[in-house]
């Protein structure tokens, strides 16, 4: 190189920019082939869901067997209630969870907690069905709402808890330090300066155990079941879109397939909204701060 006394081998530096140049094409290759399965879906569910989708999808209940028309408004409202009720239920609990594991990760009740979430996150959802089934729906003799609510904050808990443990430790040691050193207590630290910093990355992760309890279908089979009509109550059976997608796709008539083919894709845009408005709000809270 000039002015350094150096000289650069022509070769060697062609043959470093084409294995560069190489590796990076393979990178971006392999990053296309792995959207191509998301977008695939995304297409597929358009085309076949779009024409299900109409002001009677979200205004009106389900005609009875043998009848078209009909939509699938109780199973919106029941959806949105039981992804907002499992919420109530599994974010707290887990949030408080991970903090403590990140605060006091070398303890031994530490060490059996992060064991038995990781344990719990393999655990199939359908399990979980049946043991949320045993414990509420026998013990009220019905099926319930909160029933269906309990088996999904179940199935959010591990992946809240693992998500803001890791994401608490990822916060480096000189801010905890500086707000110690300031006099503030150790809980204030933790809650004010730790949990705030790692906050943005901890949305994200409770934004995809929200995303993935709001599809499942085996546990709501054992808990919440579903219901024709309007929801009475968190005690009584409640109609979801998962549950609802699966006893259409399953049924002989054509146009109950076309309006599963619409709930599916909604299920998916309500996911998607779902995250697209949590970075929002965790983009806007970073650059306010």
């Amino acid at each position: 190189m000039s002015g350094t006394g150096l000289t650069v081998n022509d070769a060697t530096y062609k043959a470093r920019k084409i294995k560069d140049l190489l590796v990076r094409g393979i990178c971006v290759a392999f990053t296309l082939l792995a959207l191509v399965p998301l977008f695939s879906v995304l297409y597929y569910l358009t085309v076949r869901g779009i024409g299900g989708v109409n002001l009677a999808f979200f205004t009106e209940l389900p005609k009875p067997v043998g009848e078209e028309g009909g939509g699938m408004a109780n199973a919106i409202v029941g959806t949105l209630e039981l992804v907002g009720l499992s919420c109530l239920f599994g974010i707290p609990p887990g949030a408080m969870a991970g903090i403590y594991l990140a605060e006091f990760r070398e303890s031994k009740f530490s060490r059996v907690v992060r064991f038995s979430a990781d344990v719990l996150a393999g655990v199939p959802s359908i399990t979980v069905g049946v043991f949320v089934y045993g414990i509420f729906v026998l013990t009220m003799k019905r099926f319930s709402m909160v029933a269906g609510a309990v088996a999904l904050a179940v199935l959010m808990l591990p992946t809240v808890t693992r998500t803001t443990e890791e994401l608490m430790r990822l916060v480096p040691v000189q801010l905890r330090e500086a707000g110690l050193g300031l006099g503030l207590p150790r809980w204030r630290v933790t809650l004010k300066i730790v949990f705030r910093t790692a906050l943005p990355g901890i949305v994200t992760g409770i934004m995809l155990s929200v995303a993935r309890v709001a599809g499942e279908t085996a546990p709501l089979l054992f808990t919440a079941l579903s219901n024709r009509f309007w929801n009475d109550g968190i005690d009584q059976p409640v109609a979801s879109l998962p549950v609802q997608i699966y006893t259409y796709a399953v049924s002989p008539f054509e146009d109950w397939h076309r309006q599963a083919w619409a709930a599916a894709l909604m299920l998916v845009v309500f996911i998607l909204i779902l995250n697209v408005t949590a970075r929002l709000t965790v983009r806007h809270r970073v650059k306010t701060r």
